[in-house]
């Protein structure tokens, strides 16, 4: 008799064989116990992890004579003729090779009749992912509203690829990948009921190689058998997988946290002379990596470790090696394992990363005691440099404050106008000047705002010229902060007067005032006015002082004098 693959002899038979998937199968028990079966499902998930096995163990479970029942009992008719291919109702369709309109309409042209052998017609679809558009919509209706002894069960690799009007019709169960210490046991027992004679390490080797997949892990391992001679070794799992041994990690591992770049190339060349793959290599070298980090961080996770085999070599190299020397070498073998699948040169990428590696430590580690006791000096020297500059610091400010205490106290509330630049100005003030400098304040504010100054453009909207002279004016804040930012900005300043000097001709300064103590500068400048007056004459004036001032300050023209 032709001989079989491992994964032919030993698929599942029952819910209990599925490995990995106990939210899935025990759902389905659970279905199957209380008669709460659908018309239609959807199997989703990873190559090999038990899609189609598990629709034909449900085909057997619904069909059974035995019912209802959470497992088939494999034995009355209807379990062994599914099992054998000979029950006509059980119908399993590949959607990769039947995927036209033709096809899904001659289902459903015969999803009506009634089953011939066994209480309901079931239709496993496989691969339903590559079905057209046009037979995605004939299968529409069918399967939102089949007949009573019709079920549909779908299997797919890709749900994405499938309409949302498919899947909502369906109810959905996501088949995850099987971790590595289920395919370890599931492959535990298949080899002892064969009688296979195998190594522990060796099922460890194969498991992770398949990638979460069971039918993968048994076609390596029926290669394995077929390698070896009496009995499965690591070595004979590492030829098949293309795996690379601990002993080499450790090697490799031990080279790059010592720098010894032409021991670490050596030993890559040594691996790729045995014929081992430059994608598994980098891979093996990551997790090897990884396990490192998971064991110097939580040493009690073992059971996490993906690949490391904890002997001495390896317990030693985790002691010496820094956590963050790690990520950088799980970092720097990342993006290497990224650049070479768009490349033909895979192994020059591998030992560029690995000459990085070596080197990368030591640029980083190169300060050497010397100059480590150098840079702890220098710090001291600041150090005490800057506790020197807060003893002098206090010694000044009790100085700078002893003056200040002999000194009549001076109102340091807010900001005070320059008096004396203002007399003079109002000596020599006149109402054309004043006109002058407020006939063109507009034009002033939009040569600001010209300028990207708009800030200092809106301290303007509340001041305006109070008083002018041929070569100065006073401007008038209302509020004391517009006044204090302006007249302390000697940047806003310069370019004002800049300004004003392009549009009226002739240079002139400015001095601002707060509102309330122009009122009081200006009533005081009156006042010593008049007494000056009267003072320095020896008869009646003919005019009043007063309205002599406010003539010129506002203009003849604009005032009226009533005895």
């Amino acid at each position: 008799m032709m001989y079989q693959a491992l994964y032919r002899v030993w698929r599942p038979q029952s819910f209990a064989d599925v490995v990995g998937q106990e939210h899935v199968t025990k759902t389905l028990q659970n279905a199957l116990l209380h008669q709460k079966t659908t018309h239609a499902y959807l199997f989703s998930g990873p190559r090999g992890t038990g899609k189609t096995s598990a629709a034909k163990i449900l085909a057997k479970a619904v069909n059974c004579q035995k019912m209802p029942v959470e497992e088939p009992c494999n034995e009355c008719p209807a379990c062994l003729g599914i099992m054998d291919g000979s029950v006509p109702d059980v119908i399993e369709i590949d959607a990769a090779s039947n995927n036209g309109v033709e096809e899904i309409r001659d289902i459903r042209d015969k999803v009506k009749y009634a089953p011939n052998v066994v209480p309901y017609k079931v239709y496993i679809i496989d691969e339903v992912h590559m079905l057209s558009i046009g037979a995605f919509n004939a299968l529409l209706k069918t399967l939102e509203e089949p007949p009573k002894h019709v079920i549909f069960i779908l299997a797919t690799t890709e749900p994405h690829k499938i309409p949302l009007t498919i899947i909502s019709r369906c109810q959905r169960f996501d088949f995850r990948r099987i971790t590595a210490q289920d395919i370890v046991g599931r492959m535990a027992y298949i080899a002892s009921e064969s009688g296979l004679q195998y190594e522990e390490r060796a099922l460890q080797i194969i498991a992770r190689a398949a990638g979460g997949g069971m039918r993968d892990a048994l076609s390596l391992l029926d290669q394995a058998v077929s390698f070896s001679t009496d009995i499965v070794t690591v070595d004979d799992a590492l030829t098949v997988t293309g795996s690379v041994s601990q002993s080499y990690l450790n090697i490799i591992g031990r080279a790059i946290v010592d720098k010894d770049v032409s021991q670490a190339i050596s030993s890559f060349e040594q691996l790729m002379r045995e014929g081992k793959d430059v994608t598994r290599f980098i891979e093996d070298l990551i997790l090897y990596f990884r396990d490192i980090l998971l064991y110097k961080t939580a040493p009690n996770l073992e059971e996490s470790l993906e690949r490391a085999l904890l002997d001495e070599e390896f317990t030693e190299l985790a002691k010496i090696i820094q956590t963050e020397q790690i990520y950088e070498y799980i970092d720097t073998l990342n993006k290497t394992q990224q650049e070479m699948k768009f490349t033909n040169n895979a192994r020059i990428f591998i030992e560029v990363a690995l000459v990085k590696l070596c080197q990368s430590e030591s640029n980083k580690a190169s300060i050497n005691n010397t100059e480590v006791q150098g840079l702890l000096e220098k710090i001291t020297a600041l150090e005490q440099q800057i506790i020197d500059l807060k003893t002098n610091s206090h010694v000044y400010e009790e100085q700078a404050s002893q003056p200040e205490k002999r000194k009549a106290p001076r109102s340091t509330k807010g900001y005070q106008a320059n008096t004396r630049m203002i007399r003079e100005i109002l000596k020599d003030a006149t109402r054309g000047d004043l006109n002058l400098i407020k006939g063109h304040w507009g034009e002033l504010i939009e040569a600001l705002n010209s300028r990207q100054m708009k800030s200092q453009s809106a301290l303007l909207i509340d001041a305006e010229p109070a008083a002018a002279s041929p070569n100065a004016f006073i401007l008038k804040f209302k509020y004391e902060i517009h006044c204090k930012m302006a007249m302390e900005n000697q940047k806003f300043i310069e370019i004002t007067n800049s300004i004003l000097e392009g549009i009226v001709g002739r240079r002139l300064q400015f001095v601002g005032v707060p509102e309330d103590q122009w009122n009081e500068i200006r009533e005081d400048f009156i006042r010593n006015q008049n007494l000056d007056g009267e003072s320095g004459s020896g008869e009646e004036n003919q005019e009043d002082p007063l309205i002599a001032e406010a003539m010129k300050l506002v203009g003849a023209d604009l005032i009226e004098i009533k005895n």
